[in-house]
């Protein structure tokens, strides 16, 4: 079988939200950089993602919305009107200078991996994952909705089981709302609860074809562990899906600024190894993650999960160095050394609140599809 392939692009490197927005950091060039420094990524398993073309983002996308987002893009502003119709323009989705090119290549990167993964393999899309986009306006960081895009084009494809599955600390609102009462795709999510954008609770379905489990404040990876063999392995087992698409938002760790999640880097990857094989086709994507070092340290291990290839305890020079060069305004106190050092945090184990086991009791309780 094909080694699994890494998209990504230059786009990504200078294109900022701007200075204060929290995706002013370096997220895809640092993990394309570490990766590199590493050895694990040689040229042959790399593949420079290609722009979406506005017709091909309208298989989820309104065309008025598009437009709407070239314009602003062109213009370097954004009208009353289409502030309010397409949330463009805000503090959270604001007017920059890529803000068409840089979602549109992201949904390219995961289009392109749709029609390669089409005979199987795995398919990593670091800057994909932007899983708040609605189908006419943006949404919590979100322009475009790349996941989306790809569930529609594996199911363009014939696919009839397809698995959706969603570790990023915050709910993915923009693909639950997309496919509600879908019978070909299934979608699980574990996210913090009562963390923005507040949808998602236990008994949230969409349809019947979701799983949401939503996760105490301070889960760690015991907790995250127990989500994962008693909720999301059976459920895939009973599916046989035909194509997995993983969501791996970083900002479940216990170091980033926007949730209050407390797990360890060990937690993601060890779900990627699980989901792995568990189907003929496997796409990993990026999402969530506002802390420059865990996310590159993650999203970088993720890419070494998928090869098998083995984490150091101790980083090389070429990458110690990569980590090292970052820099965040929003950084309070020292930087950890272990954030330059390493690539593998300590593992996050404890207690596990009772409000999981509850919850985790309810979904079987409810003979959800994996019963």
């Amino acid at each position: 079988m094909q080694p699994p392939r890494f998209i990504g692009s230059e786009i990504y490197r200078g294109s900022s939200y701007g200075p204060r927005h929290p995706l002013s950091i370096p997220r895809v060039p640092t993990v394309t950089d570490l990766s590199r420094a590493m050895g694990w990524l040689p040229a042959t398993q790399y593949i420079n993602s290609p722009r979406a073309k506005p017709a091909a983002l309208t298989a989820y996308h309104t065309p008025r919305y598009i437009a709407a987002l070239q314009a602003a893009e062109t213009a370097g502003a954004v009208t009353p009107e289409t502030r309010a119709r397409h949330q463009l323009g805000t503090l959270s989705n604001p007017v920059f200078g890529e803000m068409f090119r840089r979602p549109a290549t992201s949904a390219g990167g995961s289009l392109l991996a749709a029609e390669l993964l089409a005979d199987g393999g795995v398919i990593y899309n670091p800057g994909g994952g932007t899983h708040h986009g609605m189908a006419d306006h943006a949404g919590g960081f979100c322009y475009l909705n790349d996941p989306v895009l790809a569930i529609k084009a594996f199911l363009a494809q014939g696919l009839t089981r397809i698995a959706y599955v969603d570790i990023d600390a915050h709910h993915c609102d923009g693909v639950a709302a997309a496919f509600v009462g879908e019978p070909r795709v299934l979608m699980i999510s574990t996210h913090e609860a009562r963390r923005w954008p507040f949808t998602g609770t236990l008994d949230d379905r969409a349809g019947g074809q979701a799983i949401n489990l939503p996760l105490a404040r301070g889960t760690n990876d015991t907790g995250f562990a127990m989500a994962l063999h008693e909720v999301i392995l059976p459920a895939l087992q009973a599916m046989q899906p035909e194509v997995i698409v993983l969501q791996c938002g970083a900002d479940a760790v216990a170091e980033d600024p926007l949730a209050r999640l407390m797990l360890s880097n060990n937690a993601h990857w060890s779900a990627v190894a699980a989901l792995r094989t568990m189907a003929p086709r496997f796409l990993v994507l990026g999402g969530g993650g506002y802390n420059p070092w865990t996310v590159g340290r993650l999203w970088a291990g993720v890419w070494a999960t998928l090869n098998g290839y083995e984490i150091p305890p101790r980083l090389p020079e070429p990458a110690r160095a990569v980590l090292a060069a970052l820099h965040w305004t929003r950084q309070r106190g020292a930087r950890a050394d272990h954030l330059v050092e390493t690539l593998r945090d300590a593992p996050r184990h404890g207690p596990v609140d009772d409000s999981l086991r509850q919850n985790i009791q309810h979904l079987r309780a409810r003979q959800t599809v994996w019963i």
